[in-house]
């Protein structure tokens, strides 16, 4: 028996059409979870791959005049490349339904079920869901609609086999109950909850009248639901039956990273199962936030997505991956606008990242002769190697709790700081002092080394980059061990080889100097405000507790924030940009002696921070939470 297996999974992909932005970030996210688990030395098992049966892939098929098989393999086979090629996804096991060892599992899993009264035939009557293949009850239709995706449903009437579901419901209940890092975040936890106290009907896990699954073992014109055959591939790549070795090191799974509108299939249907099967069940199941265009979820039926394909040609790999990672917080909705991705791109990547790299290259070639010097004990400036060892542990703790755009955040701090750092040691001017050629000796090695601490930080999340940081430090050897990011490793006397910038600006016509030109004949002198101007600002953080709609206005919420001392009311135009679900509990900075105004009938006692660009907005939180009423400063 080896060491355990650190096990993620992101859900399978249905090969309806092609895979667009949205579902590049689940992937992406994942695939950063498993670097850095790789980086601790674990061993990892990740996978993906593809649920390929059901009646609308049959339906799809026909129209396209392929077999199913056709049908799906060649999209498939652009999943893999070049999508997940040029992703550098590094999943371990990509796994497609279509496979026999993924038959065998489900039509064992079915006759053990079976066999012990958890399954039963019946007849089903009831709502069908087409594009999501959910069949669903008079009371759980929105208007008519189907709850999950909002399309029309269809009334249905067929013999059915049925799974047991109201059986292990109170046993559901409890495990939750009892597990709160069970499914993640908690507003996802409270949903599901919500769900199960409300009663568990049985499942309807069979289907007949087209012949595009895998067969009921004693009963072939009937196929099982597809629902039912996909969620058993966590099993089935795991190694359950085929490899008993494997499959003991690597279950339960720790993570099933999904999108937020099959939590409950993965959450309440899975986990049943499980139960039923009398195997562990996994230890989180977090259900990330989407990946808007605009304020609408992108979906292939709609008609309104990305190619992630596009954005990698046109702005590169590791912007790409940056831009997806960093930009949809912990377990919220994010908004993609190519101008937001060009902002990050240049502000993270290219004026804060790529400037400190080529900064520190420079000082150590003009003032050392390309050479990093040593440390020298008698130094008293210790804001960097604090800093590192800041960051280093606060990105562990972020990683462990699956929250990786603030890992990002944290990361982006110690950027700044570096930066910032360099300005205030002022190396071009200790280098006209010759007594002071420690001090200089310090700086240049500091920069040297924040820099290499950085490539590691950054290994999981990026792919070109800490290469070339590491090349351009004079630094062959490639990153193995997420504990170099130890501040006091860089090699003495190791010659740097300063490079092109690591992240070129991505010039667009409002940032083109020659359309500058044209505009700006006369530098005006900057808006200064005084410290004494800014310090009259009273901004706090805040705890949103309730978010509500106001009626007849399109672009504003009602939010009742805690301050500290007390809930105040606060009008705010974010609507568009966000899901009451995703604010409710959200920490919040907030102007808290704004003067007060009432906007549609209703008194607002202060303004929220945010952040914003065309078509995008993101509002200020902090990165760790802070005590509400703690002072911003």
């Amino acid at each position: 028996m080896g060491n355990p297996v650190w096990y993620i999974t992101t859900p399978i992909y249905y090969p309806s059409g092609d895979l667009h932005v949205g579902n590049a970030y689940t992937t992406v996210v994942a695939d950063a979870l498993a670097r850095y688990h790789r980086l601790q030395g674990e061993p990892v098992l990740f996978v993906t791959g593809t649920d390929e049966h059901g009646q609308k892939i049959a339906k799809n098929a026909e129209v396209a005049g392929l077999s199913p098989l056709q049908y799906v393999s060649e999209i498939v086979a652009r999943i893999q490349d070049p999508l997940w090629s040029r992703l550098h996804i590094s999943y371990d096991d990509f796994i497609r339904t279509t496979e026999p060892r993924h038959y065998r599992v489900v039509q064992s899993i079915f006759s053990q079920l079976e066999a012990e009264g958890d399954i039963y035939k019946g007849v089903y009557e009831g709502w069908y869901c087409l594009p999501d293949e959910s069949f669903w009850t008079e009371s759980k239709l929105v208007d008519g609609h189907c709850p999950d995706c909002g399309r029309p449903v269809e009334k249905v009437r067929q013999e059915s086999y049925f799974f047991r579901m109201n059986r292990y419901q109170d046993a559901m209940i409890a495990h939750i109950e009892s597990h709160p890092e069970f499914i993640q975040p908690a507003s996802r936890r409270n949903e599901m909850l919500a769900f199960l106290r409300a009663g568990l009907e049985d499942l309807s896990i069979s289907r007949t009248g087209f012949r595009w699954g895998i067969p009921v073992p004693s009963d072939p014109d009937h196929v099982i639901y597809v629902w039912f055959d996909a969620l058993a591939n966590y099993l089935t790549a795991a190694g359950y039956l085929s490899d008993p070795e494997r499959f003991a090191r690597t279950w339960p799974a720790d993570v099933h990273l999904v999108g937020k509108e099959i939590v409950r299939f993965h959450s309440i249907i899975w986990p049943i199962m499980l139960m039923a099967l009398k195997l562990p069940l996994p230890r989180t199941i977090f259900g990330h936030g989407w990946v808007l265009l605009g304020d609408t979820k992108m979906s292939k039926s709609r008609g309104n997505v990305v190619d992630p394909l596009v954005l990698i040609d046109r702005y590169g790999l590791d912007a790409v991956r940056y831009y997806l990672l960093k930009e949809v917080p912990f377990g919220a909705d994010g908004s993609y606008t190519e101008d937001a991705l060009i902002l990050r791109t240049n502000v993270d990547l290219a004026n804060d990242l790529g400037n400190l790299l080529s900064r520190s290259t420079a000082m150590i070639e003009r003032f050392n002769g390309g050479v990093v010097p040593p440390l020298h004990a008698a130094s008293d400036s210790h804001v960097l190697a604090d800093e590192v060892a800041r960051v280093y542990k606060e990105v562990e703790a972020c990683m462990n709790r699956l929250e990786v755009s603030v890992a990002l955040t944290a990361i982006a701090a110690l950027i700044r700081v570096a930066n910032n750092d360099s300005e205030e040691q002022q190396p071009w001017a200790l280098a006209r002092q010759p007594e002071r050629r420690e001090e200089l000796d310090n700086v240049l090695y500091n920069l040297a080394e924040v820099c290499r601490v950085l490539s590691v930080l950054l290994t999981p999340f990026l792919i070109d980059a800490p290469t070339a940081m590491r090349h351009q430090l004079g630094i062959d050897e490639s990153v193995h061990r997420y504990q170099e990011a130890v501040f006091g490793g860089f090699p003495v006397g190791t010659r740097v080889r300063r490079g092109d910038p690591l992240f070129p600006r991505i010039e667009t016509e409002a940032s083109s100097p020659k359309k500058a030109a044209k505009t700006v004949e006369v530098e005006e002198e900057p808006n200064w405000i005084s410290i004494e101007d800014f310090q009259k600002i009273d901004l706090r953080i805040g705890t949103v507790k309730r978010a509500e709609i106001v009626e007849g206005a399109d672009r504003l919420l009602k939010l009742t924030v805690f301050d500290g001392e007390h809930d105040r009311i606060i009008v705010s135009g974010i609507r568009q940009y966000y899901k009451i679900e995703d604010l409710e509990g959200q920490q919040v900075v907030l102007v808290a002696n704004l003067k007060p105004v009432m906007l549609r009938g209703i008194r607002s006692e202060g303004m929220l921070l945010a952040g914003s660009v065309p078509g995008a907005l993101s509002v200020v939180t902090p990165s760790r939470s802070l005590p509400e009423g703690a002072r911003v400063k």
